[in-house]
């Protein structure tokens, strides 16, 4: 399967909203309730994709690590399960309860979310500052399966600790590289 690169999403575009179901707990998460004052993660992932699978530890360290700073961390599943049932809201929900996912795990059935924020492929990360202005938007870091480079999330790290900081984020980030999200046939 060929990899995709992210759209790179306007820097300095408002977060679209957004109110989806959380698989973990059944709640409905409303952007607006979970942003952070500090920082805002949006992280479109699945279950199948070897992109994902590839990251998914770094994304429960990067969230324990983050957190505690104020940080919030949303993931988003925009996947037609019907086509990729692996990416199932049951599915979601016990690879999230089985890594131990820090964050919540929403459901796009309707793919709306991921067309607003304009993701092509999974992962893809967004940063946004308290403002909910995007600051940040591309690959966690360098590595991918297979090319030996280890997973940190250094991109997604260096991003956090400059806004921490109170510095601005370089403009210079590079595109996530992963599968593309399943969209439905019409």
């Amino acid at each position: 399967m060929p990899a995709v690169e992210s759209n790179m999403f306007p820097l300095g575009e408002k977060a679209p909203s957004f109110e989806l179901v959380n698989v973990i707990n059944g709640q409905t998460v409303r952007l607006e309730d979970v942003k952070s004052d500090i920082a805002t993660v949006i992280m479109f992932i699945c279950n199948h994709c070897p992109f994902v699978k590839h990251v998914q530890e770094e994304l429960v360290r990067l969230a324990n690590d983050y957190q505690s700073k104020g940080v919030s961390f949303i993931a988003i599943n925009s996947n037609d399960v019907e086509k990729y049932p692996d990416d199932s809201p049951e599915k979601m929900k016990e690879v999230a309860e089985q890594l131990g996912y820090p964050f919540p795990y929403l459901f796009d059935e309707t793919q709306e979310v991921a067309k607003a924020y304009q993701a092509a492929c999974t992962p893809d990360f967004y940063i946004f500052d308290g403002e909910l202005k995007c600051v940040y938007r591309g690959q966690l870091d360098d590595s991918r399966p297979g090319n030996g480079i280890p997973v940190t999330g250094s991109s997604i790290r260096s991003a956090l600790d400059a806004l921490l900081l109170g510095k601005p984020v370089p403009k210079e980030q590079k595109p996530s590289i992963g599968c593309s999200i399943k969209w439905k046939e019409k």
